[in-house]
């Protein structure tokens, strides 16, 4: 039996066969506004309902917007924080701003992947984490792709080996059909690709998990919404060029 951690987000478990096997590290891939960072939240937020820790690293949002973003949703992590149970790593400000000053985990520069990960090992301890979302792994290696596969092996290394089931997201352009990076594809476990589309003069947005180590999945192409409570995946409509189609 594979032991599986559930994402919790609607639909997105049945097109998984139950969840994503337990220490994969999956590549959340997409372009601009295709609901990368709220499925991450929803990850992590859902680990805290089911009693699982979590750790979001912030490469490129402050700390504190972080907070409020997920707070949109209805998901308030401060007192999952109070209670030792979640952890925000501060990779964005360097430790600069009095908001800053304020943040348990600061990464001094953020630059420096092997100071990021000396926190982040910190950060999973303290709070016994079993889900990490690292946002965006991309950063890491912007100025240098040909690094990007050595930075998701090192992080892969790190993660699964303290027991987590993680999620990195990799940002792409808007005309890019890769996974944001040479080579990334084969260093991760795990590839769920999130797209927004013109079909029939209307935006859409649809998901396929490109490959899942330790689980068949769906091979289809499924739409889903962002709510105001969060994403919502529809396993029985499926997302054609130029249309989208129900599973009868």
């Amino acid at each position: 039996m594979v032991e599986r951690v559930k994402t919790g987000i609607p639909g997105m478990d049945e097109i998984l066969y139950g969840g994503i096997p337990k220490r994969n590290v999956v590549l959340l891939s997409g372009g601009p506004g295709t609901g990368k960072s709220i499925f991450s939240y929803q990850y992590l937020w859902n680990g805290l309902r089911f009693n699982e820790p979590g750790v979001f690293v912030a490469l490129e949002e402050h700390p504190v917007q972080v907070r409020i973003n997920m707070a949109q949703f209805g998901w308030d992590v401060r007192p999952y924080e109070q209670k030792g149970m979640f952890a925000i790593v501060d990779a964005f400000t360097g430790g600069i701003g009095e908001a800053a000053k304020r943040e348990k985990y600061v990464v001094r520069d953020p630059e420096d992947v092997g100071l990021l990960i000396d926190v982040l090992k910190q950060a999973i301890r303290d709070v016994g984490a079993q889900r990490v979302v690292v946002d965006s792994v991309s950063t890491l290696y912007l100025a240098k792709p040909v690094l990007a596969r050595r930075t998701v092996m090192l992080l892969k290394r790190v993660l699964s080996g303290l027991g987590t089931t993680s999620i990195l997201v990799s940002q792409v352009s808007v005309t890019e059909r890769g996974f944001g990076g040479p080579g990334v594809e084969h260093a991760a476990d795990g590839i769920i690709r999130l797209d927004l589309d013109e079909v029939n003069g209307e935006l859409i947005r649809s998901l396929v998990v490109w490959k899942m180590r330790g689980t068949k999945h769906s091979m289809r192409r499924h739409l889903f919404e962002i709510t105001d409570r969060g994403i919502v995946v529809y396993p029985d409509r499926i997302v054609r060029i130029g249309r989208v189609v129900r599973i009868e």
